[in-house]
């Protein structure tokens, strides 16, 4: 059977240092700072760019878009979840 959602998130949240959470929630901007730079999309110290800018970049480096300009801005949805805990190495049951 495939991981849902919450497991998914949460499997990522403990690879990059964060607290699981009970309840299915988007990741938060320290979450997605966390994640940006595990994997690669450098989110420079003391700057805070918008967390659509940030899930566009987290795309656009494991490879789910040509391109940061053309990635999709929105929340991820379980496909892109499970390649972001692919390319981090997490394996979820």
């Amino acid at each position: 059977m495939s991981p849902t959602v919450l497991e998914l998130q949460n499997a990522i949240r403990t690879n990059v240092g964060r607290f699981e959470r009970e309840v299915s929630a988007s990741f938060t901007k320290e979450e997605l700072v966390a994640i940006a730079n595990e994997v690669g999309y450098a989110v420079e110290e003391g700057s805070r760019p918008s967390t659509s800018m940030m899930r566009a970049g987290i795309r656009w480096k494991i490879g789910l878009s040509e391109s940061k300009e053309a990635a999709s801005a929105g929340s991820f949805i379980k496909d892109e979840l499970q390649a972001i805990a692919d390319e981090l190495g997490v394996h979820v049951e």
